[in-house]
């Protein structure tokens, strides 16, 4: 799922590209994407884009007259800008953005369908979509430390909780997290005060690196790839592959439908943690350390 390095580059290039133009139209080529329909698609014809944001994991495109498109892209779903008038491709093209100078097409690859477009009016509607969370980027340190201690998460759930830090996910939680030399199991609530800094500062340095080089790569074209799986990252996605600071290999615990990268010897001390599924199947012959694992 694009998170909020992703999602920051897109809306970037989205000023970039359509900011104070005008809307030709909205062409919906898939009816399941379209959740809310006041005002209908017909009336975003004419309208200026005055600017973007995000919500969370949301975007958000701001046209005159206060109206609204929220774009919620969930785990597959991808923007592409293109000539005017570009038709959508089948069965991927859910809707079209229609300008005088190209197209915001939205897209979901795979069989299923999850991405959602929401057409709002007014700022009562719009703060509907709301979870609650913080703005890390926005955040100053106190306020960050303090919804910490007030967390009964894990450091993982804490950070991917949209109720409690807005636009982080699987993938930038495990880099955060890397970076801060932190458990992902740890509970926020019992972090101490030098332990909060530190995962304070690291989530501002890992996602504000992370929007400098999205950004850097898309230049002053459209991002070409949109992926939670990064060769530069340090331990998302790279299990079992050298942490690229100890060389230890990077281990994984996957859990209901999502999964936690971390090095072992960076952030938990050399202990490994248990994955349920093998831990139960394995018993006693579980290692405990990365000492253990290596024998």
């Amino acid at each position: 799922m694009p998170e909020l390095p992703d999602l920051s580059v897109y809306l970037d290039c989205v000023e970039r590209k359509a900011l104070g133009a005008s809307m030709r139209g909205l062409r919906i080529g898939n009816p399941f994407v379209l959740r809310s329909v006041s005002p209908p698609p017909a009336e975003l014809a004419g309208r200026r884009l005055l600017g973007t944001a995000r919500i969370g994991k949301r975007l958000v495109l701001r046209f005159d007259g206060g109206v609204c498109a929220v774009i919620h892209l969930m785990i597959l779903g991808r923007l592409h800008w293109k000539k005017a008038g570009a038709p959508l491709p089948k069965g991927s093209g859910l809707a079209a953005f229609d300008f005088d100078d190209g197209t915001l097409l939205l897209t979901e690859s795979g069989s299923k369908r999850h991405a959602a477009l929401h057409l709002v009016a007014g700022d009562d509607a719009l703060a509907a979509f709301e979870r609650g969370g913080l703005e890390p980027l926005d955040a100053s340190a106190q306020a960050f430390m303090a919804r910490l201690r007030a967390s009964r998460h894990t450091l993982k759930r804490a950070l991917t909780d949209p109720a409690e830090f807005a636009g982080i996910g699987n993938a930038y939680s495990d880099e955060i997290l890397h970076r801060a030399r932190l458990s992902p199991f740890k509970r926020a609530g019992e972090l101490d005060p030098g332990e909060a800094r530190r995962l304070y500062e690291a989530t501002q340095t890992v996602l504000r690196e992370w929007i400098e080089r999205l950004r850097a790569e898309a230049g002053d074209d459209w991002p070409a790839k949109v992926t939670a799986f990064r060769p530069e990252m340090a331990v998302h996605g790279r299990y079992r592959l050298p942490c690229p600071v100890c060389a230890a290999p990077v281990q994984r615990i996957v859990y209901a439908a999502n999964e936690a990268n971390y090095c072992a010897r960076c952030q938990t001390g050399g202990r490994l943690l248990a994955d349920r599924a093998l831990s139960r199947l394995l018993h006693d012959n579980w290692p405990k350390t990365l000492e253990e694992l290596e024998k």
